[in-house]
């Protein structure tokens, strides 16, 4: 596992051992962040369920401003803590080892997010309560894109309710990014890459 480009490109990530967490495979990322180029270089960037961080670390090399990430498991916040080091991330990052809801109870106030990326396990529905959260949080910039990686068929008709709206979504074999923003913004009309 590595970073693929910017500032910190090719250097090597750790995993975490055991099946408990399944990383974001390097094609797959790739494929995510030219979708994501033009909303990275200088973004507020919030990583939930990070794992073991390569995703918000991919952000900070590609030029966010600040990454947060928010994992509960003891084991994948070690992981991510050593990636921050080895990286030498960390003057543009923060670890927070709580649960999502937890995490974003404890940012209140203190940021605004540009990019939320969310990577809960599978049919767990653990995104359902950061959306019923973030519904009335002031934790979102005004034109924020929430992505979530999830597995095909997850259900996310409880979004209207919540205020959010899908934008667009990229499929692949067994799972799928969703890119989500507040109804009522203009339909991110920079995402790149190809559908």
């Amino acid at each position: 596992m590595r970073i693929i480009a910017g500032s910190k490109r090719r250097l090597r990530l750790k995993s975490i051992e055991g099946m408990q967490t399944r990383p974001t495979t390097d094609r797959i990322k790739e494929t995510l962040f030219n979708i994501l180029q033009n909303e990275i270089p200088g973004c507020y960037f919030l990583d939930l369920f990070a794992g073991s961080g390569q995703i918000g670390l991919e952000a900070a090399s590609r030029g966010a401003r600040y990454v947060v990430f928010a994992e509960h498991a003891k084991k994948a916040a070690d992981c991510i803590r050593s990636n921050i080091q080895s990286t030498k991330s960390e003057k543009e990052c923060l670890l927070l080892q709580m649960d999502a809801v937890s995490a974003l109870r404890s940012l209140e106030g203190r940021y605004q997010f540009d990019v939320v990326f969310l990577d809960p396990p599978y049919k767990s529905q653990l995104e359902k309560p950061v959306f019923e959260y973030l519904k009335t949080s002031s934790l979102l910039a005004e034109n924020a894109l929430i992505i979530v990686e999830t597995a095909r068929d997850t259900d996310f008709s409880y979004l209207g309710e919540a205020g959010f709206a899908v934008v667009r979504e990229k499929n692949y074999k067994t799972n799928a990014h969703i890119f989500i923003q507040r109804e009522g913004k203009d339909e991110t009309s920079n995402l790149s890459g190809e559908l």
